[in-house]
Parts: C-alpha cells; structure tokens; sequence
C-alpha cells in the first residue's frame, strides 16, 4: 500500500511506494507518443538521451509502445513486439537508472485507430464500428480509418499472449514494468466503450462483460512479469477517439467492474497503479473510482484537448487525495520539470514553452534540445 516520507515542504517532495518501487517525488511523467524508433519499432540514441533526460520524473511512463505488430499506430513507433527492439529498451532503462531514475512501458495497442498500409495487417477491435479519423502513411499522408475486424476467440487468445509477451521484453530489458493503455480510444478502451463494443458474447452487452478483456489482459501480464510491476491508464466517462462514454452511471458500473478484476490480481493485494485521466477529478465519478482502487491512483485532469497542466493543476490533483499528478508537456519541454516546480521561486514564466510542431516528427530538435536551469 501508500508509504509516505516527508523531504522538505514540497508538496511533491514526498515519497511513495507503487508496487515494486519506491517513488522519489509525485510527478510522473505521462505517456507521450514521441515518435522517435526506427522504422523497425526499435530505440535508439536519441531515445534513451531523451528519457536519460527526464530521470528525475518519480516515474516515467514510455510512449505508447506497440505489443504486437497489428498494434503500432505510426511507422515510427517505438515496440516490444520483437526480440530485436529489447537491447535499444535496455540502453533507455540503464541510461535512465544511471541517472537514479525510474521508468514503465507503456503497452498501447491502436485498435481501429490505425491502418492496413501501416502495419501490414488487418485493422482489428473489438466490433466491426466505423468512426471517423484517420492514421498516416510514411509520407504523412491521411489514411481514412477502415472499418475494423472483430476479434475472435483465436485473435483475443492472441492479444492476451501479445500484451503478455510485450510486458517479458520489457522486463527482460530493464524497465520497472509496463502500464497498459486502456484509455483514448484505443484497443483496450473499445472493449469498455458500449458504443465501440456492439459484441454478443461474454465480453460484451453489460459492463461487467464489457470490462471482461481488459481484465483478462491484466491478469495474463500480471502472471508473466507480476502484479506489482503493472499498472493501467483508464478514461472513464470520456469520448475520445471514437470511444463514446457519455452517460456517467453506465461509465461507474462498467469501471467499478474493471476496478474489481484489477484489484482480485497478485493474490488479492492489486496491480501497482492507476493513472486515471478525467476532467472531473472531485467528481463522483473519478472519485469513486480513486476510492474503490486499493493502490495508488495518479490523475491528469483532461478533457482530451491541447491544454497544458501548470504546477498549481498538479497541486490541486494532489490536494483532492490522488498521489501523484501526471504531467505531459511541461515534462516534454523541461527535462528538470521537478527541480523547476520545487524551486522556491518558482514562476510559470521560468519554463520552456514546448513546441507543437517538433511533437510526433524530426530529431533531436524539439526533443533533446530543450534546456535546463
């Protein structure tokens, strides 16, 4: 459960116990597709550079990195699919412990928000739904979403083991774990949303069925790479990316379900963490949530736009009871976001205003390249 140490009148200078690891400080940085692996999913320099960077995060959160080849969202997306993507992940987690960090893969399969020209592969989830977007070609070109394939009992037999298997590389490799990617959409996500999943099976119809896969995903990680090294990213009540959960009381009963399967894993004790996205963080419907989940909850209060969280945002996140606040941007634009934010005369003018258009292409520029104090 929750350890807390008190370092110095920081608010985010406290310790904290998550699973397996023993956190420095409650600013964790979230999961950012940065689009910086060859062509073969693979990391390379400028990737463990970038995550040696930011080791003074309390946790880093990797990209949303595929665990199967049907899986990857863009042609530059980092993976965990094959044995020859674990030694680049290996010199990110030295680099990053070298540093006394601490850092998780983030294991996101695209679901239908990706496309047959990228991955080779039928586009699959779990109901035969369109929704509108598009992925992009090797040039950055739209490609209109297709119209996926539902999985079969053959296809989630192997996701499970996919996800399974992505988490061993991970762990083989160094990192301190993996989260898994429920949330935004993608292919976890589409099986919670009743409006993504049409299926009528057991796992789909009622919340409880809804909740079913995820779960099962949970446990086959958990029984791979253990419990206390797994954590998950959730969305509840939110619509984004096709996935459509507008109505708050169908949203509590389908995530209370999920909570409960999360919580029975590790022999009853849990998974490490929850990284709960939401816009409503004193709301009932995250608050319930954070007070069913027996672990640490982390939150970013999100509404699925472009906004940036400020340090007052992840003090308020703090304050409401949630043990850690999840930051992008400013992670993304200040690699010693930690020393800024605890700084004694700390301004919001003091950091680096990140650039939008260096997010998902290029080098070094807009990933490597931002200073510190």
């Amino acid at each position: 459960m929750r350890k807390v140490a008190r370092m110095n009148e920081s608010p985010f200078n406290t310790t904290l116990t998550v699973g397996r690891l023993e956190l420095p400080n409650r600013i964790v940085q979230a999961p950012m597709g940065r689009l910086r692996a060859d062509l073969e999913g693979r990391p390379g320099d400028l990737m463990v550079e970038y995550f040696r960077q930011r080791a003074g995060m309390g946790l880093i959160v990797t990209d949303g990195t595929s665990p199967s080849l049907d899986g990857r969202v863009m042609y530059t997306q980092p993976g965990l699919y094959s044995d020859d993507q674990v030694p680049g992940w290996t010199a990110v987690a030295d680099a990053v412990h070298a540093e006394g960090g601490r850092i998780v893969a983030q294991l996101m399969h695209a679901g239908w928000n990706t496309h047959e020209k990228v991955t080779g592969l039928p586009v699959v989830s779990a109901s035969a739904v369109d929704h509108r977007g598009w992925a992009h070609d090797a040039e950055g070109n739209r490609l209109p979403y297709e119209t996926p394939v539902p999985l079969d009992a053959e296809g989630l037999a192997r996701i499970r083991a996919d996800f399974a298997a992505a988490a061993r590389r991970a762990v083989d490799a160094g990192l301190d774990g993996v989260e898994l990617h429920s949330a935004n959409g993608y292919l976890l996500h589409s099986f919670l949303a009743p409006n993504s999943n049409i299926r009528d099976d057991e796992y789909g119809g009622s919340p409880e069925n809804r909740a079913r896969f995820v779960i099962e995903v949970a446990a086959a990680v958990a029984e791979e790479i253990g419990a206390d090294r797994l954590g998950i990213r959730i969305s509840p009540g939110m619509t984004i990316q096709g996935a459509v959960e507008d109505d708050d009381a169908v949203a509590a009963e389908t995530y209370r379900h999920l909570i409960d399967g999360l919580n029975a894993l590790g022999d009853g004790s849990g998974i490490a963490y929850l990284n709960l996205a939401q816009p409503a963080l004193d709301g009932e419907l995250a608050t319930g949530i954070r007070e069913q989940f027996n672990g640490p909850v982390f939150a970013n209060r999100t509404t699925g736009t472009k906004q940036v969280s400020t340090r007052q945002d992840a003090l308020d996140i703090l304050s409401l009871g949630y043990d850690a606040a999840t930051v992008a941007r400013p992670a993304l634009a200040n690699p010693d976001l930690v020393v800024r934010w605890t700084a004694p005369d700390y301004t919001e003018e003091s950091l680096n205003a990140p650039d939008p258009k260096t997010f998902y292409f290029g080098g070094e520029k807009g990933y490597t390249d931002y200073p510190t104090l």
